[in-house]
């Protein structure tokens, strides 16, 4: 079976779905699936220098490559075009080697390639399933609200005809049926790639940082945009203020928003307790999840949050908001803290993770186990193969819903 996934971006800038997609191809071909991904060369406000138009082995640190069509984005002054990822080059890619492929699995809905691969492969009679990556999910509806709407009456034929939306989390179906899409629906989870232990890395993360070798590090880990709810999380570590601890931020974003959370910092008289430390990859990316004492994502919707399950994996606690959808699995096994997005209830969160080092040790222990029972990619990448084949079984799209 030859299977072609469809994502606007493989950047790193753009976090877990980049990573996801690439560990889902890598471990579906090791399982005799010739999957391969269709992308363009977006990387942010820059481009990604990758051979372009032509077949390509993308390196992964660990195992085989995969094979990545990139394509150029068109280039346009103003920023939402660029993020829209118009490619002309991928539309003919579709339109001239579509037929070649069992099965298209597009990830995200608004942005072009995703869309094109929908609507190219009706055109050519070719199935096709849809990974929303929280696109339905409610917070991200109300953003740009109008023009969300709008795109989505547009689009949702295209939806009703894909031979399945595949979600990562029940609160992410959930979240989406209430749009009245006809397409089966099934919930797959990702999966993940558990890294090596560093032995020092809580010492050297404090050496690093010139802190105390007994200093609480809490972490917050993820792309600085507002849907990450980093404002509240600032505001809630100030009214404890002097409560021995430091906040690392790691991750990117807008400039200007950037600057935005550096202000907020500094009103709340934390610029001695916050470091921004930039976007982080590879090893100085383990060191961090692995030498800090609590992992934060007070996000106001992630419709899975792949670094959740990396800080799980890596034996630290997660404190987060029922807008993550793993925050059920956090509050089933006992993982961490889950707490309203209210100031007031991060807050008190917080006092009790930091004051807890046994208690944190004991749901750090019980998260590696889950992470290795419950996530793993040859889970994810069997589950997967099962909804290729019923999709490619049928001429239309009468896939059973599946939880």
């Amino acid at each position: 079976m030859k299977v072609l996934h469809v994502i606007p971006s493989i950047s790193p800038l753009r976090g877990g779905p980049t990573q996801a997609v690439l560990e889902m191809v890598q471990t579906l071909r090791q399982r005799g699936i010739e999957a391969e991904i269709a992308t363009t060369n977006d990387h942010g406000n820059d481009t990604l220098s990758l051979p372009l138009r032509q077949r390509y082995d993308y390196p992964l640190p660990s195992g085989d490559p995969v094979p990545v069509y990139c394509f150029p984005r068109h280039e346009s002054p103003v920023a939402a075009l660029r993020e829209f990822t118009l490619s002309a080059s991928l539309t003919r890619f579709l339109l001239e080697q579509g037929r070649g492929y069992d099965l298209i699995h597009s990830h995200a809905i608004f942005s072009y390639p995703s869309v094109a691969a929908m609507a190219i492969a009706r055109l050519l009679h070719i199935p096709y399933i849809v990974r929303p990556l929280g696109s339905l999910c409610a917070w991200s509806l109300t953003q740009r609200a109008g023009r969300k709407q709008h795109y989505l009456k547009l689009i949702k034929p295209l939806l009703n005809h894909s031979h399945g939306l595949h979600f990562t989390a029940e609160q992410e179906r959930q979240e989406a049926r209430s749009l009245g899409i006809r397409a089966p629906e099934w919930v797959i989870p990702l999966g993940l790639k558990v890294a090596p232990p560093q032995a020092e890395a809580r010492e050297q993360l404090r050496a690093s940082l010139g802190l105390p070798p007994q200093q609480p590090v809490l972490l917050f880990l993820s792309r600085i945009h507002p849907k990450k709810g980093l404002e509240p999380l600032i505001q809630a570590l100030g009214t404890l203020r002097g409560q021995p601890c430091t906040l690392v931020i790691a991750g990117s974003g807008e400039a200007e928003y950037e600057a935005q959370i550096q202000s907020l910092v500094a009103a709340q008289g934390l610029t001695a307790q916050v470091r921004s430390v930039g976007f982080v990859s590879g090893a100085q990316k383990q060191q961090l999840l692995q030498g800090s004492d609590v992992f934060v994502l007070t996000s106001h919707s992630e419709n899975f949050g792949i670094v959740v399950l990396e800080a799980l994996a890596a034996g630290t606690p997660v404190l987060v908001t029922p807008g993550v959808a793993l925050a059920d699995l956090v509050q089933r096994h006992d993982l961490g803290w889950v707490c309203p997005m209210q100031v007031p209830a991060i807050a008190a969160a917080l006092q009790a993770a930091i004051g807890s080092p046994a208690l944190r040790r004991q749901k750090g222990d019980r998260a590696r186990q889950v992470v290795q029972d419950h996530y793993s990619w040859q889970s994810v990448a069997e589950q997967l193969e099962r909804h290729y084949h019923l999709a490619t079984s049928s001429p239309s799209n009468p896939i059973p819903s599946m939880a």
